[in-house]
């Protein structure tokens, strides 16, 4: 092994869940990790550190012989919004139904009335907020997708809040354009003419170097697998990688759409089909679970789990964070969910937030995993087991987060 070009930070005394390996956690129960920069350069257990390494070592952090694991992936986030929904939430228990909500200006426009309101800095203050509190669980990672702008001017805005959220924490921000999220007030009854002028402002925003990957919310009451195929198409001509809100509501056929796009990732995907789930493994797409918003609707019809399973599937799982079907600000509560709802164990719950999950960002060689080439993003926890990141619930038991090599939180 060559040796550095500059000095090597030894994190040592851990038990590492590596996620990188054949054993269960990759597990290393007398584990150390050398950074560089923020790099990740050697893991492996402390009796088998490179010698030829130990003289270029000038700094060491003693973790206690506390779990560590990958920063955890949040790939799947609305975080750039305005307002709240809070009302609505009262007004359904009461017993008001969803259309007599949006009659009264609520609903997903309500949303993008306050966002479309809200200067840039505010979005980023409010959103700033919202990031900070899943960094706190350990969150190095995010995807955040615009889609409460719904016009060329706010979608921008929205797109730049994500870019400076990443800029502002130095956690990896995935931006993500969603403006095929629902139809604007002044597009109504013109859901293609719609359709086109989201189209055409891919390339701009691309230019501006604000987009990491495309999504539509492909459903009954978003918009059809046409019109989900002719952003695809306008995604595929920019050389952008697509994702897919699939199969929530109802089966579209939407994955399988999806797939033949070699999409990153399907998202919610409750009513996927064999077809779906078959194109789905055929391209390597990622399923991506979100039991926060499944348990917010009450939903009861599961997503086919064991089927992605036999198929050899990737399962993910993400927050969801949005105002108004997951308005929850935690990634282990998700996992806690997705184990207990949806019936994951602890170990695919927590591949689900790491390696999978970087996958279903375009990220899976450089984060997701502790293993010497990754990004140097990692979390020390108050915990005894892995399993335990997906058991307790209601608490914050990182104590050490670490963003490409540096600390930015310990006890």
């Amino acid at each position: 092994m060559n040796a550095p070009a500059t000095p090597l930070t030894l994190w040592r005394h851990a038990r590492l869940a590596t996620m990188d390996g054949a054993t269960p956690y990759g597990w290393l129960p007398d584990g150390a990790l050398l950074t560089q920069g923020d790099t990740l350069r050697w893991v492996g257990p402390m009796s088998g550190l490179p010698a030829d390494l130990r003289g270029h070592i000038t700094d060491e952090v003693d973790l206690g012989d506390r779990l560590v694991t990958p920063g955890l992936i949040d790939a799947h986030t609305h975080l750039v919004y305005a307002g709240d929904r809070a009302r609505e939430f009262e007004r359904r228990l009461q017993g008001a139904t969803y259309e007599e909500i949006a009659r009264a200006g609520g609903g997903i426009r309500s949303t993008v009335a306050a966002t479309r309101a809200a200067s840039e800095d505010e979005l980023l203050a409010l959103a700033l907020a919202r990031a900070r509190q899943l960094l706190a669980e350990g969150v190095t990672t995010l995807e955040i997708k615009s889609g409460y702008g719904l016009d060329a001017d706010t979608e921008a805005r929205c797109l730049r809040v994500a870019r400076r959220v990443g800029s502002a924490l130095g956690v990896t921000v995935r931006s993500t354009s969603l403006g095929a999220h629902a139809l604007p007030p002044e597009y109504d009854g013109r859901p293609d003419d719609y359709i086109d002028a989201v189209a055409a402002w891919l390339p701009a925003q691309a230019a501006a170097g604000l987009l990491d990957a495309v999504d539509v919310f492909c459903d009954t009451i978003g918009f059809t697998p046409a019109q989900t195929r002719r952003v695809f198409d306008a995604a595929r001509a920019l050389g952008l990688p697509v994702k897919l809100h699939a199969e929530q509501l109802s089966n579209q056929e939407g994955a399988a759409l999806a797939a033949g796009y070699g999409a990153l990732s399907c998202d919610h995907i409750e009513h996927l089909s064999a077809s779906g789930i078959a194109a789905m493994a055929q391209a390597g797409t990622v399923a991506m679970l979100l039991p926060t918003a499944y348990y917010f609707l009450r939903d009861t019809h599961l997503p086919p789990v064991q089927a992605l399973r036999e198929a050899g599937v990737p399962i993910a799982v993400a927050s969801d964070h949005n105002p108004g079907s997951s308005p929850g600000l935690s990634l282990l509560l998700a996992m806690n969910m997705a184990c207990t709802l949806f019936r994951l164990t602890p170990e695919e719950a927590l591949a689900g937030t790491t390696v999978h999950a970087a996958r279903a960002l375009g990220l899976q060689a450089t984060h997701g995993r502790l293993a010497a080439g990754c990004r140097a993003d990692f979390v020390a926890w108050n915990l005894n087991h892995p399993a335990e990141l997906s058991y307790w619930f209601g608490h914050r038991p990182a104590q050490r987060v670490v963003l490409g090599g540096r600390s930015v939180s310990n006890d």
